[in-house]
């Protein structure tokens, strides 16, 4: 195992530790339990967005945080979920009278203790459950679809809404919608190592790839021999366009999303080979997002979202956003009144 590490032990706090330095003008991290929240204020009235999971998935879901998006994030250890407490606390610091609005990814650990954070919890609030891989039904950690890199965009959309004003009931409403319209296919070239193990996930060899992959390694529908990126892209787009059927010049917003370990370089050939093969089948691409968002620590892989669109999904989708990892459109944006 090559990686920065110190002691493994140590290896979430002190990674918390740089988010928060190198992002102290937008987040604070708060420890014990450990939330991620906005360095300011959440403004009275506004709906709280809350949203997290295990470690390893950087930017997702710390980067997040912040004007546009949610308003905390909870960090699990790598790639296990977050404990209740930590939902409880990070709803308590943050929830301005309008209620909290968790967005969980559908796996099994986080599920559970997002529903008891909620149950301990004493204020009003609500969930999304985000499950749109279209890979497999039933996976390691999850009965049902996984929920893998629409979450950003998710998050992304809802915080808009709930940043204008969005009720409690809208935002939820809002979610599922994103949610439905989208689905998302990833391909892995290699495993990753989670630092507490020390070693890779899952053996694979140098000329595979494991075709529906997981955020956490899992198995997807098959492993197969690498073959040249067009085919490959049309094969995880088959899997999507299977799912979502979408109309002939129906509006869609196109994710390459890459794993970690893949150069941006590969990753826009990805969108182009994407573009050609979408605009083959007349499915117009009117919004686009690039890079590495939803990610499984150094795994060299990518995966492909697609998203359909209505006038309300795009409207907030071009909302300003000011977080660490997502910004847009906020050369105006104004910080609220700092935190006590």
């Amino acid at each position: 195992m090559k990686k920065f590490i110190n002691n493994v032990d140590d290896f979430l706090k002190e990674s918390l530790n740089g988010f928060g330095k190198a992002h102290s003008d937008i987040i604070k991290v708060n420890f014990e339990p450990n939330f991620v929240s906005r360095k300011t204020k959440t403004k009275e009235g506004k709906v709280s967005l809350i949203s997290g999971g295990g470690s390893g998935h950087e930017p997702m879901h710390g980067g997040f945080v912040g004007h546009g998006m949610l308003d905390a994030a909870c960090p699990g250890f790598v790639f296990s979920a977050p404990t209740p407490d930590q939902m409880q606390a990070a709803a308590e610091n943050v929830d301005s009278g309008a209620g909290v609005l968790f967005i969980v990814k559908n796996y099994s650990g986080d599920i559970m203790n997002f529903q008891m954070g909620a149950e301990m919890y004493s204020g009003k609030n609500d969930s999304i459950i985000t499950n749109d891989d279209v890979a497999v039904e039933d996976s390691t950690f999850t009965t049902g679809r996984r929920g893998v890199a629409a979450t950003v965009l998710v998050e992304k959309i809802v915080g808009s809404l709930a940043e204008n004003g969005g009720s409690l009931e809208e935002c939820k409403k809002l979610g599922e919608k994103v949610n439905k319209n989208s689905g998302t296919m990833g391909v892995a070239f290699t495993s990753c190592t989670v630092p507490a193990a020390g070693k890779p996930t899952f053996d694979i060899g140098n000329d595979e790839m494991e075709f529906g992959v997981g955020i956490h390694g899992e198995p997807g529908r098959k492993r197969e021999k690498i073959q040249p990126s067009k085919t490959i892209v049309n094969n995880m787009l088959e899997a999507i366009l299977d799912d979502l059927k979408p109309q002939k010049n129906e509006k869609t917003l196109l994710f390459i999303n890459g794993m970690g370990g893949t150069p941006l370089t590969e990753l826009y050939l990805v969108y182009d080979d994407a573009c050609e093969i979408l605009k083959s089948k007349g499915i117009e691409i009117t919004r686009s997002l690039v890079g590495n968002y939803c990610t499984s620590l150094e795994m060299q892989g990518a995966s492909i979202t697609l998203l359909k669109c209505d006038e309300e999904i795009l409207k907030n989708w071009d909302a300003p956003v000011h977080t660490a990892a997502m910004r847009w459109g906020c050369l105006l944006y104004t910080s609220p009144s700092p935190r006590d």
